[in-house]
């Protein structure tokens, strides 16, 4: 059972995930308004946290920034807005993953208990190198041309997966299996917004590629630099 946090404005929303949820077996709190969760997230300690963006009294955006700043606590948007720009900035603000509504109960708490495997699951220790590229697991650190690269959570995982698999095409589909551990969705952009915010961390782009390298129609291929 998870103690969750459910950030929703919308009373027929937050009435229908809080009692889904609960029939899932998790515990569930949930507050109306963005400093209210701030102060019940502080308080109760939840372990992950379900936040709207579109919050009476400051956006979803602000509040994922101030509980960055202080927690560590997973955290799933759930969002009207799917534009790719958008789900950018939120995992670049700190969120674990995204559901863009209209979303089932069934599928958020599979996101959920995705989530919250990843941050129980052990780590392996061995460091794996592909050309200057560098992951520690155990530290789940990166490093690049012998700098630190800075990633989240997610970044880091898909990364990880990428680099056991150095040198072979890994498809989406396995990708969100095995990373995301949810099925494999024809409008999931998921993948894809990882993949370009993890290229711009590397110094890289998809038009002109150093080690992710996108198989069209197949997947995507870690592999050293040719030169």
């Amino acid at each position: 059972m998870a103690r969750l946090l459910l950030i929703e404005d919308d009373p027929a929303i937050r009435a229908t995930l809080l009692r889904a949820l609960r029939e899932r077996g998790h515990a569930v709190a949930a507050s109306p308004a963005a400093m209210e969760g701030l102060q019940t997230a502080l308080a109760e300690k939840p372990d992950l946290i379900v936040l709207d963006l579109g919050l009476p009294d400051l956006d979803g955006r602000e509040l994922l920034r101030m509980l960055r700043a202080v927690s560590k606590v997973p955290v799933i948007i759930a969002t009207a807005r799917d534009e790719e720009t958008e789900m950018v900035r939120l995992l670049d603000a700190g969120a674990d993953d995204y559901v863009v509504k209209p979303f089932t109960a069934a599928q958020l708490d599979a996101r959920i208990r995705a989530v919250l495997r990843r941050g129980q699951a052990p780590e392996e220790s061995s460091v794996l190198t592909v050309g200057q590229l560098q992951i520690d697991p155990g530290a789940r650190s990166v490093t690049l041309d012998g700098a630190a690269v800075e990633l989240t959570p997610r970044e880091f995982d898909l990364l990880h997966h990428l680099a056991q698999r150095a040198g072979q095409v890994v498809t989406k589909r396995e990708l969100l299996s095995e990373v995301w551990q949810v099925p494999y969705g024809s409008t999931d952009k998921t993948v894809d917004v990882h993949l370009s915010w993890l290229r711009r961390k590397l110094g890289e782009t998809a038009l002109e590629p150093r080690y992710l390298h996108t198989v069209r129609g197949v997947g995507v291929k870690l592999s050293e630099p040719s030169s």
